[in-house]
């Protein structure tokens, strides 16, 4: 069972910048995929980033794509989203997620991860 504990977020005024971080219990998290979503009040969660931990390819969607950068580190077995240029419409609740084996057709997906972290508030600013 793999625990996912996210950190990072915090309040910042639109433009600024926050960096996520996502730390795994396990190392054996090197072999799955890593995924960032967020939920905004009245709203369902949506997909932001991913990465494939081995291989490193990332993944993004459009409404972050040039913004946002999702990155891993196997020491400490630690996933980030570093989010820059943030929006007000950015507030949410981020959640880490994690997909095990990876399936690239599935890092968009809510369904495709078996575990996920707590969650993590970011507020942006107007």
């Amino acid at each position: 069972q793999v625990q996912l504990v996210e950190s990072g977020g915090g309040l910042v005024q639109a433009g600024g910048s926050l960096r996520l971080s996502c730390a795994a219990s396990e190392r054996t998290a090197s072999r799955y995929a890593l995924g960032w979503f967020r939920q905004a009040p009245g709203k369902e969660r949506e997909f932001v980033a991913a990465v494939i931990w081995t291989a490193g390819t990332t993944y993004y969607a459009d409404s972050v794509k040039g913004r946002f950068t999702v990155s891993r580190d196997n020491a400490p077995n630690t996933a980030y989203l570093q989010m820059n240029s943030l929006r007000p419409e950015d507030t949410a609740i981020y959640y880490c997620a994690a997909q095990d084996p990876p399936q690239e057709s599935k890092v968009r997906s809510l369904q495709g991860y078996n575990y996920w972290g707590q969650g993590t508030q970011v507020t942006v600013s107007s």
